[in-house]
């Protein structure tokens, strides 16, 4: 399959957070010295969303306020695929599982089966949605990428085990978040790592999210409150 360059594709960043309450840490890797995208920087584990993404099954979503929060302008079709996507960049670049103990109840597509294979079926229940944000027009590659936050105690594997991860990411490991900036980081992930600073100490999916709304006219910062109400809702 061709991949147009220079079209804005839809991507998820995971965001996983240890030891909150007592002594935060996040997880991050550098990205490849040749890499097209952000070579050399330290990255949150994430990438696009295949196609096939919408047709994992999940045996639980993430919660209804950030997915009421991911349908505002954009297409609402995506939300499931977006939440698969989660799970599996962060199964691919961290070997980290995230899902529920189970049997997948067909057989997976070929990139799922070694995440079957830990007796494991995909959950986006503790996803929480809390920043968005498209490449700015110029770049090699362009993303709208949606960052969500993963509290480290939700991972069902160990949390110092690398093993099963892939090679996109090198060094990788838990940083102290107030040490984090310390690193090569590209500008976005400052400014996510700021929004991550300030709900340390809650718990709950945001009521608002930041978006960065990098467009070829203007850039815009806004906030995705999710859409107005309707009838239904009565």
């Amino acid at each position: 399959m061709t991949i147009d360059k220079t079209a804005i594709r839809n991507a998820a960043t995971v965001i996983v957070l240890r030891d909150r309450a007592t002594d935060p840490h996040i997880l991050m890797g550098q990205r490849g010295a040749k890499a097209a995208f952000m070579p050399n920087k330290f990255v949150f584990p994430g990438g696009a969303v295949d196609a096939a993404d919408g047709d994992i099954p999940l045996t639980s979503q993430m919660p209804a306020l950030c997915r009421d929060r991911l349908t505002e302008d954009a297409d609402p079709s995506l939300v499931h695929a977006i939440g698969v996507a989660c799970i599996r960049e962060l199964w691919e670049e961290t070997g980290l599982i995230l899902g529920a103990p189970g049997t997948w109840q067909s057989s997976p597509p070929p990139d799922w089966q070694s995440y079957a294979a830990t007796g494991h079926v995909p959950s986006a229940q503790a996803l929480q949605f809390v920043f968005r944000a498209i490449t700015p027009p110029g770049r090699p590659r362009r993303f709208d990428a949606r960052f969500f936050l993963l509290d480290a105690a939700q991972i069902a594997t160990d949390l110092d085990d690398f093993s099963a991860a892939c090679d996109e990411l090198s060094h990788l490991q838990w940083i102290p978040l107030k040490k984090a900036r310390e690193f090569d980081l590209p500008f976005i992930t400052e400014v996510v790592l700021a929004e991550v600073e300030g709900r340390l100490h809650d718990t709950a999916p945001p009521a608002s999210v930041p978006f960065f709304k990098n467009g070829d006219e203007e850039s815009l910062f806004l906030h995705l409150k999710g859409r107005p109400p309707t009838a239904a809702d009565e």
